[in-house]
């Protein structure tokens, strides 16, 4: 069985025993395993663990590679750069928390004993999720995007560190939206709804919807509100400001363009493959991060 492996790469020396532990006690319980780590958590793990890990096949960066699964050790920050590692080959990403329950990496390290077997089985229910695409005018000069124009938790139009307020001109579908006045906008996809949307006002968005969020931060307008739209659809972006230039980020990965730089925002050509114990429940995990139903909540 072939696991691809990532995770967090600064470790506090407990989180590092279980991490080790836990793959030393999977690579004993998987039918002829064979191990490939991301390049970078493998040379942090080896300076660390010094000689403790399990026999590693592999240590890759960005190279084409195939496995059954793949394994995030960190957070939810930690699974969004291993879906960019995975990218569009369609491999399965099982999130193991090394700190809190979260909403994608939902099975804590300390608790991760009881999945071993089903990981060796490979007992996992796998779900698929929609991601969005960035690209650019054919007139954008200079402009670059970062290297894996994707996002699978949101994208976000944002001002210039020194600028006050932008207005971004929004068309759906050729026709025209609205114009955005307000510190930035994210388009959020389902998965992401529950991050940096949640935090300015958006709504959470069952995973499995076919939908992206468009929610104003800090609109300089109330009448501005987040709104639901189809994930068929295609989104133009335009940006003015006082300053030439806004900020673009997919998934917390940011690059400076040039204020006439036109957006178009579409549904990937690829979804990423998120992996569960069997009997899991989106909205189990939601009660609980959430603490709703909890002293009365």
């Amino acid at each position: 069985m072939r696991i691809a492996v990532n995770g967090k790469r600064r470790l506090t020396e407990s989180q590092l025993q279980e991490t080790v532990g836990f793959l030393n006690r999977l690579y004993a319980a998987v039918p002829d395993p064979v191990l490939i780590m991301h390049r970078r958590y493998h040379s942090a793990l080896e300076s660390m663990a010094r000689g403790m890990l399990p026999p590693v096949a592999m240590a890759v960066g960005d190279n084409r590679f195939d496995a059954d699964l793949a394994l995030s050790i960190g957070g939810d920050g930690t699974f969004l750069r291993t879906a960019r590692w995975i990218a569009d080959r369609g491999i399965p990403i099982l999130g193991i928390n090394s700190g809190h329950l979260g909403f994608l990496a939902d099975v804590t390290l300390e608790k991760s004993e009881s999945i071993i077997g089903d990981i060796a089985r490979m007992n996992l229910t796998v779900e698929s999720r929609e991601l969005l695409r960035v690209e650019l005018d054919d007139h954008c000069g200079n402009a670059d995007l970062p290297p894996f124009p994707y996002a699978l938790n949101e994208v976000a139009v944002l001002r210039d560190d020194t600028a006050s307020m932008i207005s971004v001109s929004a068309n759906l579908d050729g026709v025209p939206l609205a114009v955005y006045q307000a510190d930035g906008l994210i388009v959020s996809t389902p998965t992401g709804s529950t991050g940096y949307n949640l935090s300015v006002g958006g709504p959470i968005l069952d995973p499995s919807s076919k939908c992206w969020v468009m929610s104003p931060i800090a609109a300089h307008t109330l009448t501005m509100r987040p709104l639901v739209v189809n994930s068929d659809s295609r989104l133009t972006l335009s940006v003015d400001s006082r300053v030439p230039v806004y900020r673009l980020s997919l998934d917390g990965r940011s690059v400076t363009l040039p204020l006439d730089t036109r957006l178009t925002i579409s549904r990937a050509p690829f979804t990423t493959l998120i992996a569960h114990r069997k009997g899991h429940n989106f909205f189990d995990t939601l009660r609980t991060k959430l603490l709703w139903g909890i002293d009365g909540r």
